[in-house]
C-alpha cells in the first residue's frame, strides 16, 4: 500500500469512531432543545412569547438572532438596525408588533435627529395602519406666514440653540418645503399610527402620537419555519452558526435508530474515501506534496503572527480565543461597520465594558496588516488614539478588540450636501476642538512615541467620537513604523485613500515620504470638515479633488467661510478662517513647506492676525487611478 496513504485511512477511521460515539449526544441534544423552547416566556408587560423572540433569560437557539429582547424594565426593548425601540404589543397570530422610538420618548427634541429605519429582510410597515410625521428642524423661514400650508411650530434647542421647528403629517406640505431652499436644515420622518394622528396643533399631542408607536410585520417566520411547525418541530437556530433550525421531539429510541442507519451510511461513506483517495495518491502525489507544503507554511506564519505580538511581553494586549471573540459579539450580530478588509461588531467583555471588535476577512502577506495594525497601536498610550484592549489570532482568524466609541465616526458628522448623510450638525466650537485633538494625536504619534509612527490613512472616517465628541484616532492597518531620526522613510508603492493621499506617496517626483504626508492627509480631513463635503467624489467629476481645494480658497480670498449653515458669530467666522488658513499650509504641494503637527497646534491655538495667506496649492490626485485595494479601507 501507498506510504502516503496511511494517514488518510487513520483519519478516516477515527472519523468513524468519533461519529459513532458522537452522534448519540448530538441526537439527543436536539430533543433537549425542543424541551427548553417548547414553553413560551414573558418579558416585561408581555406574557407567552416565544420565536423568533428570545432574552437574555433564554437560549438565543430559541429565537432569531436578530430578535433578542431587553426585559429589564417593565415596557421591553428590541434592538433594529442600531436603534432601540420600545415594544408596546406582539401580536403572534398576525406576525406583528407595536414599536416607539425610546429617543422620542416624552419628547420631540431628540439629542440627535436619526430617521427611522428597519432591516427590511426582518421586518416591514403595515401600510395600512402607519403612516408618517415629519418634523423638520433648524428653519431659518417663518413658515407659518405661508399660505395653505398645513404645519404647525414647535420649539426645541438644537446644540444649545434655539431655532423654528415644525412638523406636518401632509405629503404636499412636505414636498413645499423640501423645495424653499435653505428653509430647514434637518427633517426627519417618524412612523406612527393612522388613528393616533394629532388632530390639535400642540407639542403634547404629537408626543402622544409619538409614544403610541406604529405597527411592524416580521418576516422571520418563513417557509421553512411552517414546515418546521406542520412536522410537529420547534423553530429555532442553531446555536452554533445561528442559522435557522427545527428543533426536533424525537423520542430517544427513535434517535438511535437513526444513528444506527447513520453508522451504516457513515462507515461505507468513509471506505468510498478511502478508495478515492489511493486514486488520487497514485495520480496526483506531488499536487498533494503542494498542498501539505502549503498547509504547513500557512500554520506556521499563523504561528509567526501570534508570536510576534506575544514577544511585545508587557505591551502586549490580552490574547482571547475566537469562541470568546463570538461570544462577546453575541455571534456578530451588531455590525457597526464595513471596510475593504474588515468587518466591525458591538461587543461587550465579561465586565460588562463595551467594545468594538475589528474582524479581518482577509490578510496579505504573512499577515502584515494585522501586525502593521497591533505593532503600532500597542506603542501608543493618547487621549486622542483609539485604544487596543486584545485581539484574537488563531488559524487564519485574526481579530481586534478597541474600545467602544458610541459616536461612531467623523464623517457622519461634517457632510452636509445631502441632509441624509449625516445625523446632526456639530457646532464651530466642537468642529474646531476636534480639528486640535486630532493634530495632538497626530503630533503624540510623529513625535511623542520611541519610535515614530507614520499613519497613511488620515480620514474622517478613521476618526472615532466618543460620548463626548472627543475625537481618537484608529485604523492602523496601513501604518509604518520608523526611528525619530528618520526623516524619509522608504515604501514600495502607494498606500493610503484617494483624495487623501499625499503627492509625494504616489509620485516620488514631488519629494520623499515622511510624516508630513500625515500633515497633508490632515490638512484635507480640516478642509471637508469645514467645507462639508467631501474632498473627492468619483460621482461628481474626476477633477473634484482639485475643484475642492480651489473653492476654499476662493472663498478665503472672497472673505467666506467655506460652509454658511446659520448665522455665525465673531469667534466662529475667526476660527473658522483659522482652520482653512492652516488647513491650506498643511496640503502644500512641496512637504518642506508644510509645517510639522506640533506647528500645526500652535497655529490653531494662536490668534488669527498671526498667520499668513499661504500660497495657492498645485493640487495632484491620482485622477481615475486604480489604487490597489490593500492601500484602501
Amino acid at each position: 500500500m501507498h506510504p502516503h496513504l496511511f494517514p488518510t485511512i487513520k483519519l478516516s477511521l477515527m472519523i468513524v469512531t468519533i461519529t459513532l460515539i458522537h452522534f448519540p449526544t448530538s441526537l439527543l441534544a436536539d430533543n433537549e432543545q425542543y424541551l427548553t423552547c417548547e414553553a413560551p416566556f414573558n418579558c416585561g408587560n408581555l406574557m407567552n412569547l416565544g420565536y423568533p423572540f428570545w432574552a437574555s433569560n433564554r437560549p438565543n437557539y430559541c429565537g432569531h438572532p436578530s430578535f433578542q429582547l431587553d426585559c429589564s424594565s417593565n415596557v421591553p426593548q428590541i434592538n433594529i438596525t442600531a436603534m432601540n425601540y420600545r415594544v408596546l404589543e406582539i401580536n403572534n397570530s398576525s406576525r406583528t408588533l407595536k414599536v416607539a422610538r425610546t429617543d422620542y420618548l416624552d419628547t420631540i427634541c431628540p439629542a440627535a435627529l436619526v430617521n427611522t429605519t428597519v432591516d427590511n429582510n426582518l421586518f416591514s410597515y403595515v401600510t395600512s395602519a402607519d403612516t408618517n410625521l415629519t418634523l423638520y428642524y433648524n428653519c431659518r423661514t417663518p413658515l407659518a406666514a405661508l399660505p395653505n400650508l398645513d404645519i404647525y411650530q414647535f420649539n426645541c434647542s438644537i446644540n444649545n440653540t434655539n431655532f423654528i421647528n415644525y412638523y406636518t403629517q401632509s405629503s404636499q406640505t412636505s414636498l413645499v418645503i423640501s423645495n424653499l431652499t435653505g428653509a430647514c436644515n434637518y427633517w426627519v420622518n417618524v412612523p406612527v399610527l393612522q388613528s393616533a394622528v394629532p388632530t390639535t396643533a400642540t407639542y403634547d399631542a404629537v408626543i402622544a402620537a409619538i409614544d403610541s408607536g406604529f405597527m411592524l410585520g416580521w418576516n422571520a417566520t418563513n417557509s421553512q419555519c411552517d414546515t418546521c411547525l406542520k412536522a410537529g418541530g420547534l423553530c429555532g437556530s442553531d446555536p452554533t452558526t445561528s442559522i435557522f433550525a427545527c428543533h426536533s421531539t424525537r423520542s430517544s429510541s427513535e434517535q438511535y435508530d437513526e444513528l444506527g442507519r447513520l453508522g451504516l451510511g457513515i462507515i461505507a461513506a468513509v471506505f468510498g474515501i478511502i478508495v478515492v483517495c489511493i486514486i488520487i495518491c497514485c495520480l496526483r502525489r506531488e499536487q498533494l506534496s503542494k498542498a501539505l507544503i502549503f498547509w504547513r507554511t500557512a500554520r506556521k506564519n499563523d504561528e509567526n503572527v501570534k508570536a510576534f505580538i506575544l514577544n511585545y511581553g508587557s505591551l502586549a494586549p490580552k490574547h482571547y480565543s475566537y469562541s470568546e471573540i463570538k461570544k462577546m459579539t453575541n455571534s456578530f450580530i451588531n455590525k457597526l461597520g464595513q471596510g475593504g478588509y474588515s468587518s466591525v461588531y458591538k461587543g461587550k467583555l465579561p465586565d460588562g465594558k463595551l467594545v468594538a471588535v475589528k474582524v479581518l476577512s482577509e490578510s496579505k502577506g504573512k499577515g502584515e496588516d494585522f501586525i502593521n495594525e497591533v505593532a503600532s497601536i500597542s506603542r501608543t498610550s493618547h487621549v486622542n488614539v483609539v485604544t487596543l484592549l486584545g485581539f484574537s489570532c488563531e488559524k487564519n482568524k485574526q481579530a481586534l478588540i478597541y474600545e467602544f466609541m458610541p459616536n461612531g465616526s467623523l464623517d457622519r458628522f461634517i457632510y452636509h450636501r445631502d441632509s441624509s448623510a449625516t445625523n446632526c450638525h456639530l457646532e464651530w466650537k466642537t468642529l474646531y476642538k476636534i480639528a486640535v485633538d486630532i493634530a495632538r494625536g497626530l503630533e503624540y504619534l510623529h513625535q511623542g512615541c520611541s519610535t515614530r509612527i507614520l499613519h497613511f490613512d488620515i480620514k474622517p472616517q478613521n476618526i472615532l467620537l466618543d460620548e463626548d465628541f472627543n475625537p481618537k484616532i484608529s485604523d492602523f492597518g496601513l501604518a509604518k513604523l520608523c526611528q525619530r531620526k528618520d526623516s524619509i522613510v522608504s515604501m514600495l508603492g502607494m498606500r493610503g485613500t484617494v483624495g487623501y493621499i499625499a503627492p509625494e506617496v504616489f509620485s516620488r517626483n514631488f519629494g520623499g515620504v515622511s510624516y508630513k504626508s500625515d500633515v497633508y492627509s490632515y490638512g484635507m480631513l480640516v478642509l471637508e470638515m469645514v467645507g462639508g463635503r467631501k474632498n473627492f467624489d468619483n460621482g461628481v467629476s474626476n477633477s473634484s479633488e482639485k475643484y475642492f481645494p480651489d473653492w476654499i480658497y476662493k472663498d478665503l480670498e472672497l472673505g467666506m467661510d467655506g460652509r454658511t449653515y446659520g448665522v455665525m458669530t465673531v469667534e466662529e467666522q475667526e476660527t473658522t478662517r483659522k482652520m482653512i488658513l492652516v488647513s491650506l499650509w498643511c496640503i502644500q504641494t512641496n512637504p518642506s513647506d508644510r509645517p510639522s503637527m506640533n506647528k500645526v497646534v500652535e497655529m490653531l491655538e494662536g490668534t488669527l492676525h498671526s498667520l499668513q495667506i499661504p500660497p495657492k496649492p498645485f493640487l495632484c490626485s491620482p485622477k481615475g487611478s486604480p489604487v490597489d485595494s490593500s492601500t484602501t479601507s
